[in-house]
């Protein structure tokens, strides 16, 4: 991909993040862990859009009920709750994770909100057995400094996550109820990102500082980052579902190759004079009755019909790339899928392949009636499904003529994006009267304590002695507030000795010896504490963590040698090894003693001995 001028794109971004935490759920008392063991109980449900409090279908709601899904949901009798079915009202909100909220709210120089009330946005992608989702503003106004810059935060707020898909297919999809609840903390940036790095980069600081609170949960999924995009002509897109930080800079430059590719399409389907998409379908199944297309036999032998449409104009445009890997076909192509569940779908600037011969190819040219630069679109399916699909392609080709059309994308892992459904508006959000309102009070507010954030505590480690390396390791582990329980009873021991002992120990033993290792925080404690009242050696370590066993249970094999049982052993060595120069002996007593005499204790003695 060409390297595009960000400024001269007009380039904006911001972004949503979103945050799970660690303690129990948002609206009720279940554990946020998530199980992989068989459910213990499944329900069945179908969700309907229904009018909002000023009389208005959200137009993404409508959308989802449109394919007429069925869900299912999964749940266990000892950590699932009738809030989460949906069958009582929800408790009052969670107050640990209301704290955190208000810690990162104050971090981020935010203005919290005077009084919090929990509203529901309608959902019904099934993802929430209720239709909506519970969420609360709780601050606003705050700032985050990166180096590229100030990015704004105009919103912090609290809300549930949402149900984990398990398997999905046209007709069903299967959720599991373990993640439905999850407080989560979102915070919601300006556009002031100025390119893709500033993106990573403003991404990162908010991790790093949800984490300094101390109660951000750890691990793949439990962040997730929304990206809104847009250049000068163009519209604001928002992209689902990115979960890896690295990815960030590519879903935003291919987003902003996308819009300034759709938009000289645009330009050029003006230039070609196209004002409006008239077109109407014709059923061309008798045309492919002997085609050797897999898609269309396979369409055929369900009864299924071949649908075509002419889209005048569009010759040589439908397979114009606007991301990598993605042309504007495929865009048709994801709006019929997500609409109808088609399986299948040609264009003319792909054809002839997929079976379809070049006489297929001009059949269809003739039978539509498309001149030089003039495209067709073919569908394979029901005869439901596949007039839906059109429909959908219909509507996808005259937005076309707009430029790029308001729409909600999911994250691919190449960094492209598909289509998911349209931007929701705002007749989705209305007031949750189920849930209390909450006062914040200056009283409130004072009681918060202020956590500290992760760059200041990487600085207070180095002055301890700690590399810069080792303490940004430390400082970002969530084990950071253990650690530094072992400094201070231990102060005998060096706080660097201490981290890179309790931090990489693991990692060392299992590069070293192929072992793998589980050590408890109480098995690192009694180590530390052996250490520092002087009972084994520092070299014992590895070899008292690699049995991977209680540290209690080990500690006596490697009890330290007073001098006179030092004395001894080496005594016996040198009687062992009569004639061997001391640099020889020596290195038989050091592979001899590891861990019974600390190195320089052994070559003392030794000398001293061999006289």
């Amino acid at each position: 991909m060409a390297a595009l001028d960000w400024k001269a794109l007009g380039l904006k971004c911001g972004l949503e993040i979103h945050q799970q935490l660690e303690g129990g759920k948002l609206f009720c008392d279940c554990p946020t862990a998530i199980r992989d063991d068989p459910p213990h109980f499944t329900i069945q449900r179908r969700l309907r859009a229904v009018a909002g409090e000023a009389g208005d279908v959200d137009v993404a709601a409508l959308h989802e009920v449109q394919k007429g899904k069925t869900f299912v949901y999964e749940g266990y009798e000892d950590t699932t709750c009738h809030v989460e079915l949906d069958e009582t009202p929800p408790n009052d909100l969670n107050h640990e994770a209301f704290t955190v909220g208000l810690q990162a709210a104050l971090l981020l120089k935010a203005k919290p909100v005077d009084q919090v009330h929990v509203m529901r946005k309608t959902v019904v992608d099934g993802s929430n057995t209720s239709g909506f989702q519970r969420t609360a503003l709780i601050a606003r106004d705050g700032t985050l400094t990166t180096p590229h810059g100030t990015v704004t935060i105009p919103t912090i707020s609290l809300e549930e996550d949402a149900c984990r898909i398990i398997k999905h297919t046209n007709d069903e999809t299967v959720y599991r109820l373990d993640r439905l609840g999850i407080p989560l903390i979102e915070i919601a940036t300006g556009p002031e990102i100025k390119d893709p790095d500033h993106c990573k980069e403003a991404a990162e600081a908010l991790g790093l500082l949800l984490r300094s609170t101390g109660k951000a949960k750890r691990g793949l999924g439990t962040i997730r980052q929304d990206v809104n995009v847009s250049i000068v002509g163009g519209t604001r897109i928002e992209i689902k579902g990115a979960q890896d930080l690295k990815l960030l800079p590519t879903l935003v430059a291919y987003e902003a190759l996308r819009q300034k590719t759709l938009l000289e399409i645009k330009d050029e389907l003006i230039k070609r004079g196209v004002k409006d998409i008239t077109t109407t379908s014709q059923d061309v199944t008798k045309h492919f009755a002997k085609s050797e297309s897999a898609v269309i036999k396979g369409a055929l032998a369900k009864q299924g019909v071949v649908l075509g449409i002419k889209l005048a104009g569009f010759a040589g445009l439908i397979g114009k790339e606007v991301q990598p890997g993605r042309r504007l076909g495929t865009e048709l192509s994801d709006r019929a899928k997500a609409s109808a569940g088609v399986g299948g779908l040609f264009h003319s600037d792909e054809l002839p392949k997929y079976g379809m011969t070049q006489a297929d190819v001009d059949a269809m040219k003739r039978t539509l009636d498309c001149k030089a630069h003039d495209a067709f679109v073919l569908v394979a399916d029901t005869n439901d499904k596949a007039t839906n699909a059109i429909h959908a392609i219909i509507e996808r080709a005259r937005e076309t003529l707009k430029g790029v059309p308001k729409e909600v994308r999911k994250a691919n892992e190449d960094g492209t994006t598909t289509f998911l459904r349209p931007m929701p508006g705002a007749a989705r959000l209305y007031p949750e009267t189920d849930a209390r309102p909450i006062t914040i009070t200056k009283a409130l507010l004072d009681s918060i304590p202020i956590p500290e954030l992760i760059e200041a505590k990487i600085q207070r480690y180095e002055t301890w002695g700690i590399g810069h390396d080792l303490a940004e390791l430390a400082a970002r582990s969530e084990k950071a507030a253990t650690f530094e329980g072992f400094v201070k009873r231990h102060p005998g021991l060096k706080p660097a000795y201490i981290a890179e002992t309790f931090l990489t120990s693991a990692r060392t033993i299992q590069r070293q010896f192929k072992i793998d290792i589980n050590p408890s925080d109480h098995d690192f404690e009694e180590l530390f504490k052996a250490l520092n009242d002087g009972l084994i050696s520092k070299e014992s370590v590895l070899d008292i963590l690699k049995h991977n066993k209680p540290v209690k249970h080990v500690l006596s094999e490697y009890a330290l040698l007073s001098d006179k049982e030092l004395e001894q052993a080496l005594k016996r060595i040198i009687e062992e090894n009569k004639g061997l120069p001391f640099n020889a002996l020596i290195g038989k007593a050091m592979a001899s003693l590891r861990g019974k005499a600390p190195g320089q204790r052994i070559a003392e003695l030794l000398k001293r001995s061999v006289g």
